[in-house]
């Protein structure tokens, strides 16, 4: 058994629901029923890089943040991809930082945030078809 797994059905058309343990999700490439998986996977890595830019603070450097509200976006090309380096985050934290210590923590989220780890290392799937 696999550290992760999901299972997810698409019984027609380009939405499909997705499981995870106890919680499921819907992704809809038309945006009809749910978010777009460039949508999910933009709100997955923000989502992941705020834990970790929280995590850096409270591990390497004793900061409660307070609330961080992570503003995410990104550009799409021609073929509705992702557009590498268009990909950015603005983080509004709560506590008052100093630009040595959003330096240092920016640095510390990149190394602890494995949806960036993922994507930085070119993640690519083993596919089977039955």
């Amino acid at each position: 058994m696999a550290d992760l797994e999901s299972h997810t059905v698409n019984e027609g058309g380009f939405a499909a629901t997705s499981r995870v343990g106890n919680y499921e999700l819907s992704i809809d490439a038309t945006k009809e029923e749910g978010p777009s998986p460039n949508e999910v996977l933009l709100a997955d890595y923000a989502s992941c890089y705020t834990f970790a830019f929280r995590a850096g603070a409270m591990r390497e450097h004793d900061i409660e943040l307070g609330e961080i509200e992570t503003e995410a976006e990104a550009d799409l090309d021609d073929d509705d991809d992702i557009v590498d380096d268009s990909v950015k985050f603005t983080l509004h934290v709560e506590d008052d930082l100093d630009d040595e210590q959003i330096e240092a923590l920016v640095e510390l989220g990149e190394e602890i945030c494995h949806v960036h780890a993922a994507l930085h290392k070119g993640m690519y799937a083993e596919i089977n078809v039955e």
